[in-house]
């Protein structure tokens, strides 16, 4: 049975002195032992909380959300985080801010900030756009606070951008480390990253992006598969193929579903919009073409109807490792039957694993909350200790 100090111990072996007062934009952009450091005191979190341990290291302070997408999961997992730590959350509508009238990125990130220690921001809809506009935000309000206008810099998470989703994917691998009993048990296991029809156009690349970007780190044989014409960003690739490389494991791709479900131990069928779409997409909202936009749609979602043997059934789950692969999705699925005609995921498959499913979500808030606090404290070992003697307890009794 494991105990907190287990957690503090794993940390005080690990180096991730970088993390102090910086974001978090791309897993890639962090090395294994910070991405290690994440994992860690996600559990620890879980840990505190499953023991009645009140974690909240904030008596005041805002977390301010901005979501430019829709959401359900992220937009409750960054609540729940920044509750769990002691952060009250605004989120930051930007239709009835000054933003509709042409405020500034500077100025917005600024007047937001006085008070907020963390800003997350979901803004995965346009290539190219996304994850520059995060950085955009950061160098304001790093300005702020060099200028005295802040007396704190907020951190940023990403919560999504055109790039990467890195808190869903690190929500996702930490539950594979925990299904398969720890990082040591993954070397050699087959993942399969791959397309699946879904009814609906234009879903981001950033999902897939983060899987191959992020799984690859584990020594693990990933494969990516999608129809032809259904490309994600070169330069990700490029990420998944040097991750494979550095670490034993294997990055190949196919246009075969099959082929990738095939003795697979982990599967992760999910639709996503092809890259070269995307960038279409994102030069014809810059020029204000709404004709274009609609036209696009339509291209797209005939596209996507050529492929509706892309699913994930019954007979494709009898092709992988003894018929029981680890079924993934970041939901929500499209499942055949039941959110529409024909979709992502048979019923009876989606059900048999939605149990799973629900745990893999369960995992994000936690992701969320360790990237705040190990940006937040220099040595969180000696705060999940003083967390810990003090004793507070989360449900007073």
């Amino acid at each position: 049975m494991k105990t907190l100090q287990d957690y503090i111990d794993k940390l005080n072996a690990l180096n991730f002195k970088e993390m102090y007062e910086n974001d978090f934009f791309l897993t890639w952009e962090k090395s294994d032992d910070e991405i290690e450091a994440v994992f860690t005191v996600a559990d620890a979190l879980r840990y505190m909380r499953e023991n009645n341990i009140s974690t909240k290291v904030f008596e005041s302070g805002l977390g301010i959300s901005l979501f430019r997408d829709n959401s359900t999961r992220t937009r409750f997992s960054f609540a729940s985080a920044c509750n769990l730590l002691g952060l009250e959350v605004q989120d930051l509508d930007e239709g009835k801010s000054q933003i509709a009238h042409g405020e500034t990125v500077r100025e917005t990130a600024n007047m937001i900030s006085f008070m907020a220690d963390v800003i997350g921001i979901r803004d995965d809809m346009y290539i190219g756009k996304g994850n520059k506009y995060m950085h955009d935000v950061v160098d304001a309000v790093r300005e702020g606070h060099e200028e005295g206008i802040l007396e704190q810099r907020p951190t940023l998470v990403n919560l999504q951008c055109d790039i990467d989703h890195p808190t869903q994917c690190m929500a996702d691998m930490l539950h594979i480390i925990h299904e398969f009993g720890g990082v040591e048990n993954l070397k050699g296991k087959k993942l399969a990253m791959t397309w699946a029809y879904s009814p609906s156009y234009g879903k981001p690349l950033s999902v897939p992006q983060g899987v191959i970007g992020l799984m690859t780190r584990f020594g693990m044989d990933v494969v990516l598969a999608h129809p032809e014409g259904y490309e994600v960003m070169p330069e990700v690739e490029e990420v998944a193929k040097r991750n494979a490389e550095k670490t034993g494991g294997s990055f190949t791709k196919t246009n075969d579903m099959a082929e990738a479900f095939r003795d697979a131990d982990i599967v992760y069928p999910k639709s996503w919009a092809p890259f070269a779409a995307m960038e279409k997409r994102t030069n014809l909202y810059a020029e204000g073409d709404q004709a274009g936009i609609d036209a696009l749609e339509q291209e797209l979602l005939a596209q996507n109807a050529e492929h509706k043997d892309w699913a994930c059934t019954e007979e494709m789950m009898r092709l992988t490792r003894d018929g029981k692969a680890l079924y993934l999705h970041c939901l929500p699925a499209d499942i055949s039957g039941v959110s529409c005609e024909s979709g992502e995921v048979d019923a009876s498959v989606f059900d048999r694993y939605r149990t799973p499913l629900y745990k893999e979500a369960s995992f994000k808030p936690y992701i969320i909350a360790a990237m705040i606090f190990l940006s937040k404290f220099e040595n969180p070992q000696e705060i999940l200790k003083k967390l810990e003697e003090r004793a507070t307890k989360r449900i007073f009794g």
